[in-house]
């Protein structure tokens, strides 16, 4: 079996294991996997085409990796009411605990209300703002 083909095969199941996981950088060190086997197919030694597809595929993952560091995280799904129903909704508060989190009854479960930062507490009616986790971000009304 040429060296070309194990490459291919390496190729194969990277691409296959991606799939499954959903991680975009096994598709980058696939790249790598390609670089290797088109230097197995220049004839190059084995230890140039494993330095040619660690390399290629190392600096497509770095590549990647700052590509997706330099954009902001989207943390604005959190507070969109087109993604999150609950956002917008009203809830009523009757008592903080001192840790600044209360508990709501809110669709028929109990939630734990964490309020924004900027506002003092107090018991009412609040308004969400976004979720955090399976916790109500909320604003006072």
């Amino acid at each position: 079996m040429e060296d070309s083909t194990l490459w291919w095969l390496a190729i194969g199941a990277a691409v296959i294991i991606e799939l499954f996981t959903g991680t975009f950088y096994l598709l980058m060190l696939a790249v790598g996997l390609v670089a290797g086997s088109i230097a197995a197919y220049a004839g190059f030694g084995l230890a140039s085409q494993l330095l040619t597809g660690a390399a290629v595929g190392g600096s497509s993952i770095a590549a990647a990796y700052l590509y997706q560091g330099g954009r902001p995280d989207d943390f604005a799904s959190r507070s969109d009411c087109s993604v999150n129903l609950d956002v917008g909704e009203i809830v009523q508060i009757e008592s903080w605990k001192p840790d600044g989190t209360a508990n709501v009854k809110y669709r028929g479960a109990q939630w734990t209300a964490i309020h924004r930062c900027r506002t003092t507490p107090g018991v009412g009616a609040h308004r969400v703002a976004e979720l955090v986790g399976n916790r109500l971000l909320v604003d006072r009304l």
